[in-house]
């Protein structure tokens, strides 16, 4: 009894070597600035382009010039940089830990199984012969679990938290401006925080033809201009807890596509797959309850505007979306680059693309799941009073007459019907609906 009592203990002893207790505060760097005489505190976040982001003790986001520090500050912001890109890189470049945790936990079988057998061997032949299984299970499991803390330790003594493990490269200005301004009417700005892309909301590619499903909408033009811009973050960051689009943002928009065209969900506001029941074009869009145009799928097209390889949109986390692409997706539909830097892309199947929103969002408090939406959102203010569906209606051709007037032709029972309309420089605007037998009604609407 006291040999088996011996083992106990010394099983015991082995495991509690591998156990030790974490937790440690990082305090608030003391930074000063050369144009000011007292110092503040903030946490490091990055520099990037000569400019640098901190984050005061509220979590407010303080960003500075480099030039705006002094000679110490410059040296640990240029050494925290790199320390930062080094971090990434092997986060990036490790290989997934299922394989490890898989082998750990067979080790860790084996040592039990070895322990329990030697105990077994033990009671039934009373022979010390029969503890050495049990010693070496206790070395497995000893040494699966001191490796652990190596490991733990190794991790540790990173001068970096996980935030900063974790952090995204911050878009680049001049690229996003480079796919936005690729086509004519869209004009893009920026500011600390936000990039803003502006548009009229009218694609230069037709539109509405091969709708089956419809409500008796048609696009005109939408004021994405000034307060009412688009807009990106410029920081992405990474949400904990991805917002799932099937259950979520079933309103507004979740993408600005390369044109300026927000793009909804996939799913309408019954959460149906807009595509799937008819109510898209052959380009992956149509007019919402305020005659607003947008696609509810990804407009891979203008891949032939921005090029094969460039996005073809950004999502209002911040991150792009690319085509369609031969590498693993995660289960948002995105991955990560070499960089840290993270990306969408589109499948020809639903959900089409951005099954959740890997970066963080604001969500509008009015709203609620499964309709709630991201905040900031371009509005849009209805002209006329909302259409119904329209049974057996089927769009069959679109035309632009003239600037600002377009006529929409559309099939009930093998009969063409049209609408053709307009607007002015005053703002009003003229909808004529013509019959099959060629007699019209008009409409007029003053914006």
């Amino acid at each position: 009894m006291k040999k088996f009592l011996l083992i106990i203990t010394l099983v015991t002893f082995c495991l509690s070597l591998s156990a030790h207790e974490k937790g440690h505060g990082v305090p608030l760097k003391e930074w000063k600035l050369t144009s000011k005489t007292d110092t503040f505190k903030a946490d490091f976040i990055k520099y990037e382009n000569d400019k640098v982001w901190l984050s005061d003790a509220s979590h407010q986001i303080l960003t500075f010039d480099f030039s705006d520090f002094s000679v110490k500050d410059q040296e640990y912001i240029e050494a925290k940089h790199e320390m930062i890109l080094m971090m990434n890189t092997k986060k990036i470049g490790k290989t997934s830990s299922t394989t490890y945790l898989n082998s750990k936990s067979w080790l860790l079988l084996l040592g039990g199984a070895l322990l329990l057998f030697s105990v077994f061997q033990f009671f039934r032949r009373k022979r010390m012969i029969h503890t050495v299984y049990g010693i070496l299970g206790i070395i497995i499991i000893s040494f699966v679990s001191c490796g652990d803390d190596d490991s733990t330790d190794e991790d540790d003594s990173d001068d970096t938290d996980s935030e900063e493990i974790t952090e995204v490269p911050a878009n680049d200005l001049s690229f996003l401006a480079s796919i936005f301004e690729s086509f004519s009417g869209v004009t893009t700005s920026s500011d600390d925080t936000y990039f803003y892309i502006s548009s009229n909301g009218l694609p230069d590619h037709n539109m509405m033809v091969g709708i089956t499903s419809w409500q008796q909408q048609v696009p005109i033009d939408i004021d994405y201009t000034g307060d009412n811009s688009w807009a990106i973050p410029i920081q992405p960051v990474l949400a904990e807890n991805p917002l799932s689009t099937e259950t979520n943002l079933l309103r507004g928009a979740i993408a600005i596509a390369a044109n300026g065209i927000p793009i909804f969900n996939p799913l309408n506001n019954r959460g149906e797959d807009a595509n799937a029941i008819g109510e898209l074009d052959q380009w992956g869009g149509h007019s919402g309850r305020a005659d607003d145009y947008h696609y509810h799928v990804p407009p891979t097209h203008l891949q032939s505007t921005v090029g094969e390889d460039m996005p073809i949109a950004y999502a209002l986390d911040g991150f792009p979306v690319y085509g369609e692409t031969t590498e693993e997706l995660d289960e948002y539909l995105g991955r990560f680059n070499e960089d840290g830097s993270y990306q969408y892309h589109t499948i020809s199947e639903a959900p089409y693309f951005i099954a959740g929103m890997r970066g963080e969002v604001t969500l509008d408090p009015a709203t609620t799941a499964p309709e709630n939406q991201v905040i900031p959102q371009a509005m849009t203010q209805p002209l006329r009073e909302a259409g119904t569906p329209l049974a057996g209606a089927e769009i069959v051709d679109f035309e632009t007459i003239a600037e600002n007037s377009y006529s929409l032709t559309y099939t009930v029972d093998s009969e063409n019907y049209m609408v053709n309309y307009s607007w002015d420089d005053t703002g009003l605007y003229t909808y004529e609906f013509v019959n099959p037998d060629g007699t019209s009604t008009v409409e007029t609407y003053q914006r």
